[in-house]
């Protein structure tokens, strides 16, 4: 793999994303009504940094990165990724860029084909994009496998021979042996013991250093975001509510549910006393979301503009961005 120089510009830039599915169609197949998954999101990643994304389980994170990758179409807005439109391509030109945009899931084992063979595994998209030559293949796959952590007589090996945490290293030799420039994290090290997290964690900043990667980290477990991502992005029921660097997401939380999730972060010092805010009632229907502002039926601070204006997303200090109507919108 070519370790690849860093630069400080943008590798993807996403402008107002929108992904709806639709429900209750008619007897001529239009959809009455939709899902808003995602629902007008937007951010950038610097060139070789992470970005952690972060928000309850439903809000819409997944489908973001699945989006953005056309692993699901595009309903409205842009992705930009090297300053190429990804959501206008044709598919013949999506699929030769594949190999600079790969993605690791949540699920170590269901991601893992049980047929075929750990070097099959890793190979398979190496051989058929054609990175390497045929003489230098297996050469290629063992020292990918040997970066992960993964010694070279798993090769041969079948998935259910392995832990949870070896598979999830299978599925990251996967994704950077085609060598790519973005990788998209879904929860990457939510289903493994917490030793096991730190040695994923660890393995993906190395590799991170070593070869320049991007990623998207998304996650509901922000001392991880914490730890590995340089600027975090927090989303609600489809839409970003706030986005900065780590230390003003972390050391000023503006909008109310970002001070909620964090005010839910365990501490390891048992004499600290958190100020927890427990959010009333339940997460709304995206396929109904509430006017105005879509967290204003669980804030402890909603005011009569919030169930009527919906926020805008404005800059408040260099990098840290709010959609709060606590805060002045002119």
């Amino acid at each position: 793999m070519e370790t690849k120089t860093a630069e400080n510009d943008n590798i993807l830039v996403v402008k107002d994303l929108k992904k709806y599915y639709p429900i209750n169609t008619s007897i001529f197949g239009r959809a009455r009504a939709h899902v808003k998954a995602v629902d007008g999101v937007s951010f950038e990643i610097e060139r070789g940094t992470t970005m952690g994304l972060v928000g309850e389980s439903g809000c819409g994170k997944t489908t973001v990165g699945r989006t953005i990758l056309r692993l699901h179409d595009v309903t409205d807005g842009t992705v930009y990724f090297n300053g190429e439109d990804l959501s206008k391509i044709p598919k013949n030109r999506l699929r030769r860029m594949r190999p600079k945009m790969q993605m690791i899931f949540q699920d170590p084992y269901s991601s893992l084909s049980p047929r075929m063979p750990v070097g099959e595994i890793i190979g398979e998209a190496v051989r058929e994009h054609k990175i390497v030559s045929k003489e230098q293949y297996r050469a290629y796959i063992m020292k990918v496998m040997r970066d992960c952590g993964l010694q070279p007589q798993y090769f041969y090996r079948y998935p259910h021979e392995f832990s949870g945490g070896q598979r999830q290293r299978i599925c990251i030799a996967r994704a950077v042996a085609l060598n790519p420039e973005l990788i998209i994290c879904d929860e990457p090290v939510s289903a493994l013991d917490v030793s096991i997290q730190a040695q994923i964690i660890n393995l993906m900043m190395d590799l991170q250093c070593e070869f320049g990667f991007t990623y998207l980290f998304i996650s509901h477990d922000l001392s991880v975001v914490e730890h590995i991502s340089k600027t975090i992005g927090v989303m609600y029921l489809g839409s970003m509510v706030e986005i900065g660097n780590k230390d003003q997401i972390f050391d000023n939380p503006m909008h109310p549910y970002t001070q909620a999730l964090l005010s839910a972060v365990p501490m390891p010092d048992p004499s600290y006393k958190m100020n927890r805010i427990i959010l009333q009632g339940d997460i709304p229907s995206p396929a109904n979301p509430p006017s105005g502002c879509k967290f204003h039926t669980r804030c402890n601070q909603c005011m009569d503009v919030c169930s009527k204006v919906v926020p805008k997303l404005k800059e408040y200090e260099p990098g840290h961005k709010v959609a709060c109507h606590l805060y002045s919108q002119d």
